[in-house]
């Protein structure tokens, strides 16, 4: 059991977090509206788990995201974006197919995607990546990968190796049906992984698509009772709900401006992750990502110039 009051021990390696998933352009209205009424969009780095590797590099500790792009410019430009960032893009894979794309609407509550798919579900596994994943720390995937065949595939080698070599695993269950292949059972397949994984962090919406309306008590407990050791559930201003199984906590919300909400979750998470390796408890890890979101949400896009960690924790006086 994952306590509160506990600091995680790590196994001494040389990366921290090995995010896996989809590299993509973030596509995001000028204007605000979730009919994407706006005229005018402005192309931005994308894609949850590359969100993750570039935001913790830039908190202070090791990152990797293994991904597939398409051979051109726009895959170009997210490798480059990562490069000049100093985050290692060894292990993006360049494909015979167009780097995949999201338009958002720009939002203060839950943004409005429209998804065109291609390069990054095409990501294979490799030695490099098998590698990789021994000598990570934390091991993130979310919904994104699974979702489609072959790189589900790769994802299913990568939780085994992970659960081989005592990588902490973490799945953001960021269920969407509209990145599904149609008739297919993309709620089951999801439920089956939860045994798998150590760490969940759904949101209100992410629960409802796979359990179906109930308050966020009910809903923790549904995914504790398909083998996660730790959920959080985060409630947009109304914060988070976090258990282990023994214990529940409420965190407050640190945001006091909100811009645009693109890639919130993913600056949680990566303040999360900053924090635990960083050697924090469970509980004082939760707090710092807020203060992470809390921070982001003051600008558009979902990756900004983040300070480290240390100087996030005195702005909000931590």
């Amino acid at each position: 059991m994952i306590e509160f009051g506990d600091t995680l021990t790590f196994t001494d390696r040389k990366n921290d977090v090995l995010a896996i998933g989809e590299l993509l352009i973030d596509m995001i209205s000028d204007e605000y509206g979730d009919n994407f009424e706006s005229g005018t969009y402005k192309r931005f780095f994308g894609g949850s788990p590359a969100n993750i590797a570039m935001n913790t590099g830039r908190l202070g500790i090791h990152s990797q995201l293994a991904s597939a792009v398409g051979k051109d410019a726009l895959g170009n430009f997210l490798i480059h974006q990562m490069q000049f960032a100093g985050i290692d893009a060894s292990l993006i894979q360049q494909v015979d197919y167009s780097t995949s794309m999201v338009m958002v609407t720009k939002s203060v509550s839950t943004p409005v995607p429209i998804f065109y798919r291609g390069a990054d579900y095409y990501l294979s596994f490799t030695d490099e990546l098998d590698k990789a994943i021994k000598n990570s720390k934390i091991v993130h995937f979310s919904c994104w990968p699974i979702s489609r065949i072959p790189v589900r595939h790769t994802i299913e080698k990568v939780i085994d190796q992970a659960q081989r070599t005592g990588s902490l695993i973490c799945f953001d269950p960021n269920y969407h049906p509209l990145l599904w292949e149609k008739n297919e059972d993309g709620i089951e397949y999801i439920k089956s992984l939860i045994k798998k994984v150590d760490i969940v962090k759904p949101s209100e919406d992410d629960a409802e698509r796979l359990f179906g309306k109930d308050n966020p008590l009910n809903q923790i407990d549904k995914f504790l009772k398909l083998g996660a050791k730790l959920v959080v559930m985060t409630l947009g201003k109304e914060g988070a709900i976090v258990s282990n199984g023994k214990e529940t906590i409420q965190f407050d919300t640190l945001a006091d401006q909100i811009v645009d909400t693109t890639g919130a979750g993913d600056a949680f998470w990566s303040g999360f992750y900053a924090a635990l390796v960083k050697g924090y408890t469970l509980q004082q890890s939760i707090t710092l990502g807020f203060a992470v979101s809390a921070y982001k949400l003051k600008f558009l896009g979902a990756v900004v110039d983040l300070p480290k960690l240390d100087k996030i924790k005195q702005m909000y006086s931590l």
